[in-house]
């Protein structure tokens, strides 16, 4: 049985546009070996909850530049909460005031990792603190 990598969907919630930054961490975690599914832009929070689940992905990682992300972060959890999804890890990104972080994560985002963030942090913090579903091994056909 193949051990199974870490799944990552990076999503851009809302009407934000911008999407470099998310692709640049989306090529990033795929360079260190994770499986990663980028959604697009403008999407909402319940694509984006659907498509994890979908996907069944470990992480979902969010980025918002448009300073949506006190209502798109908060109910992308409250939709995982509702499709008992919640061990679905969510990492959100963007520019984010520093007063914003302690409401976010009590709102059950993990971490945030504000621009200027190496991607290496970003990959040590998902391989520390993410393991895969099922214990790491491939649960796909045949095993």
């Amino acid at each position: 049985m193949a051990e199974r990598k870490i799944r990552v969907l990076i999503a851009k919630p809302g009407l934000d546009g911008h999407d470099r930054g998310a692709k640049v961490i989306a090529r990033s975690l795929r360079d260190a070996g994770m499986e990663v599914v980028y959604t697009g832009i403008r999407q909402t929070p319940e694509q984006i909850v659907n498509a994890a689940i979908q996907e069944d992905v470990d992480v979902i990682g969010l980025s918002c530049l448009s300073g949506a992300h006190m209502t798109l972060f908060p109910r992308v959890m409250e939709i995982l909460r509702e499709k008992k999804a919640e061990d679905i890890t969510v990492l959100g990104g963007g520019i984010i005031p520093h007063d914003d972080i302690a409401p976010l994560k009590k709102e059950g985002i993990r971490e945030i990792f504000q621009p200027g963030t190496y991607t290496e942090e970003i990959i040590r913090y998902i391989r520390e603190n993410v393991k895969p579903k099922g214990g790491g091994l491939d649960r796909g056909a045949g095993s």
